[in-house]
């Protein structure tokens, strides 16, 4: 892990299309805005944890194909 000292209104550059600028400073807490691409993601850490543990539990489940084929016959059957 890579640490660095910053001020406000100070930015680091990751890559060659990602900017973090420190914004606001508050007690213990930083504001931060982070300027990028709109094909980059970006989640705060607990969120990206959140979608990570939903996509396993779907990965997980079982899936009934049967009933899955069915949805395709019948979304095929409206198109036509």
């Amino acid at each position: 892990m890579l640490a660095l000292a910053r001020k406000v209104n100070e930015s680091i550059v990751i890559g060659n299309d990602i900017e973090v600028t420190i914004l606001e400073i508050k007690g213990d807490q930083i504001k931060i805005g982070i300027d990028a691409p709109k094909s980059v993601p970006i989640y705060r850490k607990e969120i990206y944890v959140q979608i990570q543990e939903e996509n396993k539990k779907a990965a997980e489940e079982e899936i009934d194909v049967s009933a899955l084929k069915n949805v395709f016959k019948d979304s095929v059957k409206k198109t036509k």
